[in-house]
């Protein structure tokens, strides 16, 4: 007699593992380096790591004691830099299409991501053709733009033709938002996906508002304190977020200014405006207190590919002033979680903050409702993303 039981097995119940890729990241930013891409790029290296995926880092070297040992569940294969004109605190790679070559030969990806267009991401894009690599790319910088700022405007169509042959060699490119899919696709890019940037919701939330934070900047419970975060060069546009200061000024005593960040502005702007607050470059847990304890978050800039700086502010529950571009545009919803002005609208910009400290209750309807917007952006949900365009790409190749 056959006692056992008779049990059926149902194989819904044991779900395959979700099979790994070996994926090549080249990029010429990362932390320590503090910018949009590294920061950005870090979150979405580590999400796809905790995906199973094994990730290998080509870097410039950012020091001589730079070592790739400071994480050991990440390879990192250094490079050699040199500094970038104008941003000597950030290294760009050299070519290396031989080295590459040769790393990929000993131990093949089976993908290669490049999320910089320098000569290290051009040297990758080269190894890979050699070595027959399927190759996915991300538009993150608007080089293009930038050129006007640095009175070389005249570079912007040959960095345009650059891009587009840079961008249109590889299986797909990467934009985080509709409005450049639709700008990049006018200029012959092709074969743009849409993958928008995460935002760390755990750090960035309102539960970090800190009274006495507030307090050293001088703003009680009455005080409205507007907030900028960002890079202080040219290309940032931050004189609006002067003008704009000036002009709800008038509203009252009541006003704080915080500028955060680093750049070649920055002591100009502190001689000119010993009222304003400058804390300098802050690291992520301290940038976080900053979003939280302040009441509106001022963006300014019009040459953004996205805005990373958009999603952390609504993550913390404040809402966003900016101009009706990048980031913005596809997150901030007029009177929902912020507020959009046109484009090359100075004016305009200025008269909406104002507009909107003059109505307290539209104000705080705004306010009760930022987070919900961006709360499921969260780095997992991209990682999956990117992880379904690289295997497509495998597919292609």
């Amino acid at each position: 007699m056959d006692n056992s039981l008779d049990i059926p097995i149902v194989l819904e119940d044991f779900p395959a593992s979700r099979p790994s890729l070996r994926i090549a990241v080249v990029t010429e930013t990362w932390p320590p380096e503090v910018n949009g891409v590294a920061v950005t790029l870090s979150k979405l290296v580590q999400s796809l790591s905790q995906r199973n995926h094994d990730v290998q880092l080509i870097r410039p070297r950012q020091a001589k004691l730079d070592s790739s040992d400071r994480d050991s569940k990440l390879e990192e294969v250094l490079m050699r830099g040199m500094p970038i004109p104008r941003y000597p605190e950030l290294k760009l790679g050299l070519p290396s299409k031989k080295t590459l070559v040769k790393t990929w030969t000993v131990r093949r990806p089976d993908v290669v991501h490049i999320a910089t267009e320098g000569p290290l991401g051009w040297s990758a894009l080269q190894a890979a053709k050699v070595l027959k690599l399927p190759v996915t790319s991300d538009f993150r910088t608007n080089f293009q733009s930038y050129s006007k700022h640095y009175g070389v405007g005249w570079l912007r169509k040959p960095i345009v033709a650059y891009l587009r042959k840079f961008h249109n060699a590889t299986s797909c490119t990467m934009v985080p938002t509709r409005e450049l899919q639709r700008t990049l696709g006018e200029n012959g890019f092709l074969n743009l996906k849409v993958v928008s940037r995460g935002v760390d919701t755990q750090l960035f939330n309102l539960s970090k508002r800190n009274p006495m934070l507030r307090q050293s900047w001088g703003a009680n419970d009455q005080t409205k304190v507007l907030i900028s975060v960002g890079r202080m060069a040219p290309e940032k546009n931050l004189e609006q977020v002067l003008k704009t200061f000036e002009a709800v000024k008038h509203l009252g005593p009541h006003v704080k200014l915080v500028m955060v960040g680093d750049g070649p502005l920055k002591e100009q702007f502190k001689q000119r405006h010993p009222d304003i607050i400058f804390p300098g470059m802050l690291l992520q847990e301290d940038l976080a207190a900053y979003y939280a304890s302040s009441d509106l978050f001022i963006f300014p800039s019009q040459t953004e590919t996205f805005g990373n700086v958009t999603l952390e502010a609504l993550a913390s529950g404040i809402p966003v002033l900016a101009f009706d571009c990048a980031a913005a545009k596809d997150w901030v919803q007029p009177n929902v979680n912020g507020w959009l002005v046109p484009e090359n609208n100075p004016e305009g910009f200025a008269a909406q903050a104002v507009e909107i400290f003059r109505l307290p209750k539209m104000f705080r309807d705004v306010t009760a409702s930022t987070r919900q917007q961006v709360v499921h952006l969260d780095w997992s949900q991209i990682a999956e993303q990117v992880e379904s365009v690289l295997w497509d790409a495998i597919r292609i190749k």
